[in-house]
């Protein structure tokens, strides 16, 4: 049987990735910190996941668990035998499992010169690259070469709403029909792995702007206009219509870029958008609007979802007013659960909210997207 390596064992990890992976024939090592999911999963050797709405469970095999804090030679044996090793961990804990990835593949070449594709499922653009970087640091420079010839990292993109959840039976994750796994053609080595929900694209790019620009800034969208009318959950939201109707706007701004840059077709991408609206209005997937609107400093980084896709509409002449107003109300947020938020609102208690534009999205004072933004604070 072939075996699959996958970092984190939580619900996105169990309900999407390792899913599909047991499906399409490989036993499933999942990789984990929290001993007592750990312990569950070799308990029982197996977990159901269910789709929201639907009565019958999908039943996922053949999977197993390390505790990477406990059992650190597993890990690195279970590197070595992979045929594919996948993450659904989240961005920012990529750094951290990237020292124990080049351990791993440093044993790995030393006894075993097949190929492997090392691929982070991640709600980021470029995952595997910044996962790349992160084991490369942890290399020594002679053996680069030996895993540059070897070990790929085929960037991803990767969309399957899986909301916080508790459940009376172990294991049990609850999911959304919808799901899409693009991934780069270019980034593999060796073989392309064949498992059914994957798709092998040649130009990733689009995919992950149609996805970011589409459904991520959506969400955030969404999120923080709700935050600004103490709106607590994404569903309730949604029956907002000043709210929908501000989204349609974003859509409407982020589907013009991306028909424009892309080519898409405008009835295939209208359909896509309207998927992504009904999705967040499926009262199942609701999620706490500080939940989808944590992590502000990242989400307003120029490259990310709501900043990238308003610089580029500049850059092409429009004039992204929804999207200048969203980036207003992303820079309110104050949730003090969030230490993200936290950061933002104490900058700008010491520097003021007109410094904190161009302090958190780069976007420079007296530009017209800056201009655009400060009318909305």
């Amino acid at each position: 049987m072939k075996k699959a390596v996958h970092f984190g064992a939580g619900n996105i990890g169990r309900g999407f990735i390792g899913l599909l992976l047991s499906k399409a024939g490989y036993h499933v090592t999942f990789v984990d910190v929290a001993a007592p999911l750990v312990d569950d999963i070799n308990a029982l050797g197996k977990y159901n996941v269910q789709i929201f709405g639907r009565e019958d469970k999908i039943q996922v095999d053949n999977v197993s668990a390390i505790n990477s804090n406990d059992h650190l030679d597993d890990l690195l044996n279970a590197i070595v035998e992979a045929d594919i090793v996948t993450t659904a961990i989240g961005p920012n804990i990529l750094k951290f499992i990237a020292p124990n990835i080049a351990k791993g593949l440093t044993k790995r070449v030393a006894t075993n010169q097949t190929p492997l594709n090392i691929i982070a499922c991640e709600n980021m653009v470029g995952g595997s690259t910044v996962l790349k970087n992160f084991v490369y640091e942890n290399l020594n420079d002679e053996i680069k070469p030996t895993i540059d010839k070897l070990i790929g990292f085929p960037d991803a993109a990767v969309d399957r709403i899986v909301p916080a959840q508790h459940n009376d039976e172990k294991l049990l994750v609850k999911v959304e029909e919808f799901s899409e796994w693009d991934v780069d053609s270019k980034g593999f080595v060796g073989e392309r792995p064949q498992i059914a929900g994957m798709t092998i694209v040649d130009n990733l790019s689009a995919y992950i702007e149609r996805k970011l620009f589409t459904v991520n800034t959506g969400h955030a969208s969404i999120a923080y206009l709700a935050y600004q009318k103490g709106i607590k959950d994404i569903a309730e939201a949604m029956r907002d219509i000043n709210i929908v109707e501000m989204a349609r706007r974003v859509w409407k701004e982020t589907g013009e870029l991306l028909i424009e840059k892309y080519n898409f077709d405008p009835e295939v991408h209208g359909e896509y958008v309207k998927t992504a609206e009904k999705r967040f209005s499926n009262p199942y997937l609701s999620d706490e609007v500080t939940r989808v609107a944590r992590g502000p400093k990242r989400k307003l980084s120029a490259k990310d979802r709501l900043v990238s896709p308003a610089t580029q509409l500049i850059e092409r002449g429009k004039k992204p007013e929804a999207l200048a107003s969203v980036i207003a109300a992303a820079l309110k947020f104050d949730f003090e659960g969030d230490p993200e938020a936290v950061e933002v609102q104490n900058y700008i208690k010491e520097n003021g909210i007109e410094s904190a534009i161009t302090h958190f999205t780069g976007i420079e004072e007296g530009t017209e997207l800056y201009n655009l933004i400060c009318d909305n604070i």
